[in-house]
């Protein structure tokens, strides 16, 4: 596949090819996993989280915190695309996985994630201690 770019208000785009997830370990599963394209941004408020997971339902994704580490896993359901015969296509079908730190001032009990149209959204909430906010001067 070849690399494409596209000039936006003077920022580069880039699309990138769907990467595979190399096991560390031995796996269980018979299915490939792939690391879904992701984008992190920053407001006063949070942190939101974008992952691109086409295929994958609210009922076969996961959202889990623990030890400061934030896991999301996709999965797809194959029996959709057994009977399929495709003549093009332009990327693997597959379970994504993908995880992150999570940094101390993201208010663990407030995370939140939609799914819609295979494009996961996490929004995670600031502390209310690490917000920005204005000190009245008198």
């Amino acid at each position: 596949m070849t690399e494409m770019t596209n000039t936006t208000q003077g920022k580069e785009l880039q699309v990138q090819e769907k990467k595979e997830l190399k096991p560390k370990d031995e796996g269980t599963y018979q299915a490939r996993f792939f690391i879904p394209h992701t984008d992190i941004f920053e407001t006063d408020e949070g942190l939101t989280v974008v992952l691109e997971m086409p295929g994958v339902g609210k009922d076969q994704v996961s959202v889990d915190v623990e030890d400061e580490r934030l896991a999301i896993e996709g999965r797809i359901d194959f029996s959709n695309y057994a009977q399929l015969d495709p003549v093009y296509t332009e990327y693997n079908v597959g379970h994504y996985r993908r995880s992150f730190t999570l940094p101390d001032k993201v208010d663990l009990d407030k995370i939140s994630a939609d799914l819609k149209d295979g494009v996961l959204t996490v929004h995670l909430p600031k502390a209310e201690e690490v917000k920005p906010r204005k000190i009245p001067v008198n």
